[in-house]
């Protein structure tokens, strides 16, 4: 092909919603790597003659140039003007963003071309840094009327490379990097299309997310002025302008993009209420398509997750810096403005009008002076190599009318400047992002509440207990259901006995926490008078009906007698629990009478009594944990039994193996209660009991046979101290007492357990003494001197009982 002036070629018309594009790849030194077809027929040379060439020596487009060159321009247009800056960036690694724009072209020989061309910076491996697409306008003004007259509404380059270019697997393959937004579907449907046709295009469709001026470039008619725009005058009026209806078509399609984009925007915010995520999603929006840099700060309020700012912010009011997005080094900004910072912001600074005004403020450039004041603000880091000569843009976060923060946008000072355009974008941005960012703040506060409710109602419970030792987990359900109504709880009852009980409240929410608080609180007290597991119940029943119709709950209650064995349990309407035998690892879902939830009323409950062996181990359960949408509730429950045998170094471990093999298949919403205990037992030799009359003489009497047991057990070192407690508290029964013998039990486990009971229902209480009163001591000293102690009345009267701790040597070793 002859490499000298280029045959004039017939413009191709467009086919069935294409224009052919000119696709030029130019590598990292500024020259000619590949050069289509279809560059050859709109720029003129041929293949052989462009590779290797500098680019910008073949793109005889105006601005790209320089004035030396016999070119005709079309004036100062910023659109036309962009090529050669943006190709000179783009090469330098200055860039990262996609520029796009209009042309003139115009060779003798030829008629004038009017060109709309692309570039799209490459990264990764290979040897091209650059994308060129470019196409002729005219053809798509005379093939297709604008958007006002019945046409296409985008206009977007749907790029691929012609089969002749090695290498086009490869780029094609990394399409939707290349071309913002653009999905791997729909670049693999235009490069379908395209190579069927031989040769790239440009695609006609309503649908394309591709952008049409990735720059924000709008083409416009100039303005005539000064000498040399007089110049360019005459220029431009020996070639024809470009037709004023198409330069609408671009206006109009570069104005539906910016909605476009904001629509995208606000889809991309807002996958959840997650505060960090929401404010990550924010910061990543607008880079790099509308900015280089993205700087999100935020009011302590909104982080800290509690109620809504008060009053306007002012000089003192602290900004925390919770995200840095950027199209610059890696590193680059991590250690002048680090995320997690917090500072003020003088009235001075545009800053502080932003965020008093509630509007955005526009830095078309930061100038040294202003770049030397807002470094200020950054004690010893100079940040004015990262911002002078930048546009700024500043858009508050508003929701309610209250800020909650702002963004800082900054664009290098190769880009095009932030305008007023740009400034109304900004706002309703930040706008939609304020919404967004209220929700979440909302939600995070609620969240905060609800947690913190939840933690108050569920009860710490102690880990060891005399002759039982406990391990808990409580699983929240979904994200919007954190409080709920299930509970558990261990009580300590006279006899060294112990209550065990989960809950389940009907519903989810504030109102099914609220119920189960008041539910769990009445088991307390009930359980603190001795009651029969089924009597308990039978209580609960009735309170629950008397409080309202809809306090609906299912409850299973254990009460475990460590030094008998045994174990009494009744069930109302709940998930039965299962019992892990000691002796042979076998475990087995006990069959309870089943009774009806919580607050039916008119059925009754059974008391099953059952006899267990030290270290059988009792697993109690909420059905969040064995039941499943879809799935019968057998499935969880024979998961709960084999999960539950399964050898385990320690009882938290043991919790956290049921977990796993329930909670991992997936579909639970519901709340999940699990409580384990394992039944230690108390043997007999350690535990000591005696029978006392009701006779002053018989304190003495406890006092000897107090310290004779303890210095049997070898505890000589607390021996004082427990006669003493004895004394007071044997002294209280027999003056009491009615017509029965008052019982003294003493159990040795982690600690010293004394208790004393009588035939009398009033318990006793702490009173004040004074200097000449000759009772009231007693309960004060056994406050003073034991580590817990505590009253309850039984079904024969009331038990006193205290505990002391004891030397390691002394325990039981459990």
């Amino acid at each position: 092909m002859d490499s000298g002036t280029p045959p004039t070629l017939p413009r191709q018309s467009a086919v069935a919603g294409r224009i052919p594009l000119a696709v030029i790849v130019v590598d990292g030194d500024g020259l000619v790597s590949h050069w289509s077809t279809g560059a050859r027929r709109l720029f003129g040379p041929a293949r052989e003659e462009a590779v290797g060439r500098p680019a910008l020596d073949l793109l005889p487009v105006s601005g790209a140039l320089g004035e030396d060159r016999s070119v005709d321009t079309l004036g100062e247009l910023d659109a036309y003007d962009m090529f050669g800056p943006a190709l000179d960036a783009s090469l330098n690694g200055l860039t990262s963003y996609p520029t796009a724009g209009r042309a003139a072209l115009s060779d003798p020989g030829r008629p004038r071309v009017d060109v709309l061309w692309w570039a799209y910076p490459l990264v990764g491996p290979g040897s091209g840094r650059l994308l060129v697409l470019a196409a002729d306008a005219a053809q798509l003004h005379a093939g297709h009327p604008g958007p006002g007259r019945g046409g296409v509404e985008r206009i977007a380059p749907g790029f691929a490379l012609h089969t002749e270019f090695q290498g086009a697997e490869e780029l094609a393959g990394r399409l939707p990097e290349i071309l913002p937004s653009m999905s791997v579907g729909e670049s693999s449907r235009i490069v379908s299309q395209v190579l069927e046709l031989g040769y790239p295009v440009l695609e006609f469709s309503r649908h394309d997310r591709v952008p049409v001026t990735p720059d924000w470039g709008v083409p416009r008619r100039p303005e005539r002025r000064s000498a040399r725009g007089a110049e360019q005058t005459s220029a431009a009026a020996a070639v024809p302008a470009p037709a004023p209806e198409f330069a609408q078509d671009l206006e109009y399609a570069a104005v539906r993009e910016r909605l476009e984009f904001l629509n995208e925007v606000s889809g991309r915010i807002g996958s959840s209420l997650d505060l960090s995520r929401t404010i990550q999603e924010v910061s990543a929006a607008v880079v790099p398509r509308f900015t280089d840099v993205a700087g999100t700060y935020l009011r302590e309020q909104v982080i800290a997750g509690e109620g809504f700012p008060d009053g306007p912010p002012d000089e003192t009011t602290l900004w925390h810096r919770v995200a840095v997005e950027h199209v610059d080094a890696p590193g680059r900004w991590d250690d002048v403005v680090p995320v997690g910072e917090s500072m003020p912001f003088p009235a001075h600074t545009p800053f502080f009008q932003c965020m008093t005004t509630g509007e955005p403020v526009l830095v078309p450039r930061i100038s040294e002076q202003m770049g030397t004041a807002i470094a200020s603000q950054f004690e010893k880091r100079d940040i004015r190599p990262l911002i002078n000569g930048r546009s700024m843009l500043l858009v508050p976060l508003k929701a309610r009318n209250v800020v909650l923060g702002f963004m800082i946008l900054l664009r290098h000072a190769e880009r095009a400047e932030f305008n007023d355009m740009d400034r109304v974008t900004g706002a309703e941005l930040a706008a939609r992002a304020g919404l967004v960012l209220d929700n979440a703040r909302m939600y995070t506060y609620q969240e905060s509440v609800a947690e913190t409710l939840q933690d108050s109602m569920l009860p710490q419970v102690t880990p060891q207990m005399t002759g039982c030792d406990t391990a808990t987990r409580y699983l929240p359900g979904t994200l919007l259901g954190r409080v709920g109504g299930d509970w558990f709880d261990s009580i300590k009852l006279p006899g060294s006995r112990i209550a065990l009980v989960v809950g389940d409240v009907m519903g989810h929410g504030l109102n099914s926490a609220a119920m189960m608080g008041q539910l769990r609180t009445a088991v307390q007290t009930m359980a603190a008078l001795d009651l029969p597991p089924a009597q308990l119940l039978r209580n609960l029943d009735d309170l629950a009906q008397r409080l309202g119709e809809h306090y609906l709950a299912t409850c299973l209650y254990a009460v475990y007698d460590p030094i008998e064995g045994e174990l009494l349990l009744a069930n109302a309407g709940h998930v039965p629990p299962v019992l892990v035998r000691a002796a042979d690892g076998r475990s087995e879902l006990l069959e309870l009478p089943t009774g009806a939830p919580i607050g039916v009323g008119g059925v009754p409950f059974e008391t099953v009594r059952l006899r267990v062996e030290p270290g059988d181990r009792l697993v109690m359960c909420t059905d969040g944990l064995v039941e499943v949408r879809g799935e019968d509730i057998g499935v969880g429950l024979a998961t709960l039994c084999e999960s539950a045998a399964h050898p385990a170094a320690s009882m938290d471990d043991a919790c956290d193996t049921i977990i796993r093999a329930l909670n991992v298949r997936g579909g639970r919403k519901d709340d999940v209660a699990l409580l384990m205990a394992r039944l230690n037992g108390i043997a007999r030799e350690d535990v000591a009991e005696w029978q006392l009359d009701i006779d002053a003489r018989e304190v003495a009497r406890s006092r000897r046979l107090v310290v004779g047991r303890l210095r049997a057990w070898d505890l000589e070192e607390v021996a004082e101290t427990v006669e003493l407690l004895v004394s007071e508290v044997v002294t209280n029964a027999v003056r009491h007492a009615h017509s029965h013998r008052v019982r003294l039990r003493m159990v040795r486990a982690e600690t010293l357990r004394c208790e004393v009971v009588d035939d009398d229902h009033t318990l006793p209480m702490l009173l004040h003494a004074g200097a000449l009163d000759e009772a009231g001591r007693g309960l004060r000293v056994v406050s003073r001197l034991a580590r817990e102690w505590g009253t309850s009345r039984t079904g024969e009267g009331k038990t006193v009982w205290f505990e002391v701790p004891l030397p390691r040597r002394g325990r039981t070793g459990r």
